[in-house]
């Protein structure tokens, strides 16, 4: 059977959390700087062994939070303080106390907003399809496998030594080649 497509990585199968936290603990000690890994449950560390940085996510909720609270109280002070002045009882036009529930609900609905967009933007959402979907015995990433993948464009990529350092190097059950 020919494959055909250029190759997106080699991915790594491992039944435990440990071993798949050694096996990127040792892919970094090689060198290997693209990886990704799937699990069924958050891995306590794996992020800083992958080498994650941080999120923009909370600062496009601060964002959002603070354009939603601004609107919603300028909007307020325009409509009752500068377009349509109406003194009642001998109050100052711009009574801010009389705004806060509206600000804050914007406040809040702007960070909601906010962190939807980033989740979709930052995610590269909606994605139909993904070549590690492709991979053999993925589907069980969402139950009870874990899995690591080293990317082509890591700079030392190799796809024969990648397969060799998980079937030699590390605890994988399985070793597949994606392909895009």
């Amino acid at each position: 059977m020919k494959e055909s497509g250029r190759i997106y990585g080699v991915m790594g199968e491992f039944e435990s959390t440990q071993a798949l936290c050694r096996a990127a603990e040792r892919a970094r000690q090689l060198g290997y700087t693209r990886l990704d890994a799937f699990t069924p449950l958050p891995v306590e560390g794996l992020s800083e062994i992958l080498g994650r940085k941080s999120s923009w996510a909370p600062a496009w909720v601060l964002a959002g939070s603070v354009l939603g609270g601004l609107t919603g109280y300028i909007m307020q002070w325009w409509g009752v303080g500068i377009n349509f002045p109406f003194n009642i009882g001998g109050r100052p036009l711009n009574s801010w106390p009389l705004y806060i529930p509206i600000t804050f609900e914007l406040t809040v609905l702007g960070g909601a907003t906010a962190a939807v967009l980033s989740l979709f933007v930052l995610n590269g959402l909606p994605r139909l399809h993904h070549p590690v979907f492709a991979g053999a015995g993925f589907e069980r990433a969402t139950t009870d496998s874990f899995f690591l993948c080293v990317i082509a464009t890591d700079p030392l990529f190799d796809s024969f030594l990648v397969r060799s350092f998980f079937l030699q190097d590390t605890d994988a059950l399985k070793v597949t080649e994606l392909r895009q």
